[in-house]
């Protein structure tokens, strides 16, 4: 535990309170409109009341394996920095999609988000595996969302 650390459990707090209320916070401000409704979807786009349970428990995920990170003196030096750059890369994914509209740009984005995570699970697995396999799912989600946001540009190579 990082010296002077007395409060781990008020840290996990702050720590769901940034991730999660973060993301739920963009997620109520960039809500899908009618310009996605009216995109041309693949065939496997999951409906739109899947994503608020899953990233919502990503998000917790996600929260916890930063906070596990935080709160160990230096068992992972990068990963940390790992952990914010994905964090950043994930928040603003859908301003870029849902509120700018570009398809593409959000394409570059959540392809160095996935590479991020894989680089966040690469430091953490030797010093903290629960740590690397609570990004597992998120992980398979961000691959996923990554073939459904290239599915939807090239569908879509107007919008």
């Amino acid at each position: 535990m990082v010296a002077g650390s007395r409060h781990p459990w008020l840290l996990l707090a702050g720590f769901l309170l940034v991730v999660v209320g973060g993301g739920l916070a963009i997620g109520a401000f960039t809500r899908p409109d009618a310009w996605y409704a009216a995109l041309t979807k693949p065939s496997f786009n999951p409906p739109n009341w899947v994503f608020g349970p899953v990233w919502t428990t990503l998000y917790a995920m996600i929260a916890v394996a930063g906070w596990r990170v935080w709160i160990r003196d230096r068992t992972a030096p990068w990963a940390m920095a790992w952990w914010i750059l994905q964090l950043g890369l994930n928040f603003a994914w859908s301003p870029l999609f849902f509120g700018a509209h570009r398809i593409d740009l959000a394409l570059v984005v959540i392809v160095l988000l996935l590479a991020s995570i894989v680089g966040f699970i690469a430091q953490t697995w030797k010093a903290d595996r629960l740590t690397a396999l609570l990004f597992m799912p998120y992980a398979a989600w961000v691959s996923f969302a990554t073939l459904l946001n290239a599915a939807l540009w090239r569908l879509n190579p107007q919008a």
